[in-house]
């Protein structure tokens, strides 16, 4: 259930802390955001995320670990789960064989899962991108991993907070 602006520039930090933190897994984020309440505007609040990236590659790492593997979707009833599924809605059960693959050989190059952001995008596409990522060596796929999180964050951020 996203929260209105102004319930999330007066709410204690610990009704707020979760909700950041589906949004994206990297405590650093998370307490900044929280720390420079009010925002006053959702546009505000938008700004000062996008100022915490680029995010450092342990953060990258560790948000990572928040994530399912593109195909699988997400168990559970958490908002986050939510919006995985939602996200990876273009994903159908044809690509989601195919990424199985596709996702075993891309965790054998670089040892983490594939990120990227799904919203909008058909699983043929996302299949594509992962294909063409994995010419990257592994300092370059962990920054672009870590941009696709930050469109992820900024995504979910404006689900979880409205005007």
């Amino acid at each position: 259930m996203p929260l209105t602006l102004r319930e999330f520039d007066q709410a204690p930090a610990q009704d707020v802390r979760p909700v950041l933190t589906a949004c994206l897994d990297v405590p650093r984020w998370v307490e900044t955001l929280l720390a420079k309440r009010p925002f006053g505007d959702l546009a505000t609040l938008l700004a000062a995320a996008e100022a915490l990236i680029p995010l450092r590659p342990d953060e990258v790492e560790q948000a990572m670990a928040a994530h399912p593997r593109i195909g699988e979707k997400a168990g559970g009833e958490s908002t986050e789960a939510g919006w995985s599924r939602s996200e990876q809605s273009g994903v159908d059960s044809d690509a989601a064989r195919e990424f199985a693959t596709a996702n075993a050989e891309y965790e054998a190059t670089f040892g983490h899962v594939f990120l990227v952001c799904a919203s909008g995008r058909s699983g043929a596409e996302l299949l594509e991108n992962l294909r063409s990522r994995l010419s990257n060596d592994a300092e370059t796929e962990l920054e672009v991993a870590g941009q696709e999180l930050a469109k992820i964050a900024a995504l979910r951020l404006e689900k979880a907070v409205t005007s």
